[in-house]
């Protein structure tokens, strides 16, 4: 798409209500695609792995339907035949959106509490996720006993139980908060990262003396 015609595009829906689609793009973020980062209304990212990032066409969307506040922009500017605007480089919504109480049991939060890194060796390649205690023996499929694996171990441990194999989880397996999955994703930033975005991503980390 042109930005000439993303822009007639944007401009043929001002004035309506519609939704806006919020992208989320983890790897491989491009400085040629112009990314806005996403904060809440409170100025927090509103996910930070993956990032909360929207393509440029969806934060001019956002700007023209009212419901984002530009924060910080690109030099690079888009223009129609009669409308010129700065790519956003940072907006923050004006309604406050609010985070879920507890995340979701899915096998991605799983890795992310366990910071993707196997909980019996150690290494970070081929995961996939274990019950500590076996199905088998009444072990449940929740947050209290599953665990990220790689699958060396998973097959180690097979079907015994911790004493058994003796192989015992580095932490044991816990549900976590939504503080937790957003303290463990601050510790895997993209490969890219523009300097407006920087104040945003770290503000509530404790400084170095």
């Amino acid at each position: 798409m042109s930005a000439a015609r993303g822009l007639e595009g944007v401009r043929s829906i001002r004035g309506k209500r519609a939704e806006v689609t919020v992208h989320f793009r983890q790897s491989n973020v491009s400085p040629q695609a112009c990314p806005a980062l996403v904060l809440n209304a409170d100025y927090r990212p509103l996910s930070y792995y993956p990032l909360s990032l929207w393509g440029w066409q969806d934060a001019i969307k956002a700007v023209f339907l009212d419901r984002v506040n530009i924060v910080s922009e690109y030099d690079k500017t888009v223009k129609s035949p009669s409308f010129e605007i700065r790519l956003p480089s940072v907006v923050s919504l004006k309604a406050y959106v609010r985070p879920a109480r507890q995340p979701a049991f899915t096998r991605f939060n799983v890795f992310l509490r366990d910071r993707f890194t196997c909980q019996y060796c150690g290494q970070q390649d081929d995961l996939t996720f274990d019950h500590v205690i076996p199905r088998s023996k009444g072990g449940a499929t929740t947050w209290e006993n599953v665990v990220a694996a790689c699958s060396a171990c998973n097959l180690r441990k097979g079907d015994r139980l911790p004493h058994e194999a003796h192989m015992l989880p580095a932490q044991p397996p816990f549900q976590p908060s939504v503080s937790d999955l957003h303290r463990n994703g601050r510790l895997f930033p993209p490969n890219y990262l523009h300097e407006s975005w920087l104040d945003y991503l770290y503000w509530d980390s404790v400084l170095e003396p």
